[in-house]
């Protein structure tokens, strides 16, 4: 057997790499060298696997020729579909696991402090462990000098709320043993989500001139103080209408579906309610129509960002200093509040991160855009 079928891309062992061609009597007919085999680990929620999508340039830069594998949970699996940096996408479950235990790595990352990446982390066979392990009772550990900041992070509340002013792309590329370059997120779309996403224009009348804007309206189940209450939205719906200048896509997943259907009857007839069920690639493409989303710290935010859209995100309990907006949009937090960033699930107080929202400042920073841009200066 020619030795260059061992370390070939193309070369599953199942079939021909091309069809009339016997790899095993003839030798490789185009060696496509794995390179440096990688395998990112990331089982956390929707957000940080496109955060983390930004890691991949730096990624083939340190490493050219290499293999990079990505085990995600099932439902996040879509949103690394047509990414040209990735060679294969495996969903967290029983036939993944089992395929890792009998394969070899150079550079395994795990970009997720939990027990079960890390757990992962430890079974996988590979040359240098970067990010977070397990220990052997069970307690999550850094692996490397790099990863040290990002764990203490997670450790001094001061140095994550008040200390740090490290966007998380950066101290994860630290993490990572990477240059640091403030690469974009990774998302691609499809030359079929690309003609989904023109006929859905058409079918519900957005033309090349509407100034149109996308509310995130939700957030998930896991931290629900992330989003704004229906009041807030109401009111900066009722305010944008009275421009008669803006089109309304209310955008967001299966748990935002009652607070929609609410807004799209409080307004009926006047905003665009998008399908909430089919998935995140098409959620990714009903948000690439708006050219400004209003949103929460969520996931929609993060899919704004990859999207490259105009973003006007407002921030509570979570760190604003570590999204990274790339200089193509605002950030409002309550500035001066004690309380905030807190991380917290249920707030002890009323919600005041909420209710300090500039709901004033959102209209005029959204008419300020559509204006500039309408000059050609955007």
């Amino acid at each position: 057997m020619d030795p260059k079928l061992k370390t070939c891309k193309n070369f599953s062992g199942y079939k021909p790499c091309f069809p009339g061609h016997d790899c095993i009597k003839d030798g490789c007919k185009e060696y496509n060298p794995m390179g440096t085999r990688i395998l990112i680990i990331n089982l956390d929620a929707m957000g940080d696997i496109l955060m983390t999508t930004a890691q991949l340039p730096s990624i083939k830069r340190k490493y050219p020729e290499s293999t990079i594998y990505w085990v995600t949970l099932k439902n996040t699996v879509g949103l690394l579909e047509n990414n040209p940096f990735l060679d294969k996408v495996m969903p967290y479950e029983f036939e993944t696991l089992s395929i890792l235990q009998s394969t070899e790595f150079d550079v395994v990352m795990n970009v997720d402090k939990s027990i079960r990446s890390g757990a992962l982390t430890m079974q996988v066979k590979a040359k240098e462990k970067l990010g977070f392990g397990i220990n052997e009772n069970g307690k999550i550990i850094p692996l490397n000098k790099g990863a040290d900041y990002n764990y203490q992070l997670g450790m001094d509340d001061d140095l994550k709320f008040r200390t740090n002013k490290r966007a998380g792309q950066d101290y994860l590329a630290e993490t990572f043993n990477l240059e640091y370059k403030r690469d974009d997120y990774i998302f691609n779309f499809s030359d079929r989500e690309n003609e989904f996403i023109e006929n859905y224009r058409k079918e519900i009348g957005i033309l090349e001139k509407d100034e149109v804007i996308g509310f995130n309206t939700g957030c998930s189940l896991l931290f629900p103080n992330k989003k704004m209450t229906i009041e807030q939205h109401v009111e900066l719906i009722n305010t944008f209408l009275s421009f008669n200048r803006f089109k309304i896509m209310l955008l967001g997943g299966p748990e935002d579906k009652d607070r929609n259907n609410f807004l799209a009857e409080e307004f009926k007839g006047k905003v665009i309610n998008t399908p909430i069920n089919d998935g995140v690639r098409k959620g990714a493409c009903f948000e690439s129509i708006p050219q400004l989303i209003i949103t929460g710290d969520s996931f929609g935010m993060h899919l704004a960002i990859a999207l490259k859209k105009y973003v006007i995100a407002w921030f509570g309990l979570s760190c604003w200093t570590e999204i990274d907006l790339y200089d193509w949009g605002i950030k409002l937090f309550p500035e001066g509040l004690f309380c905030a960033p807190c991380w917290k699930k249920v707030c002890p107080y009323n919600l005041e991160c909420v209710q300090m929202v500039d709901l004033e400042r959102i209209v005029k920073e959204t008419i300020n855009f559509f204006d500039r841009r309408k000059s050609g200066k955007e």
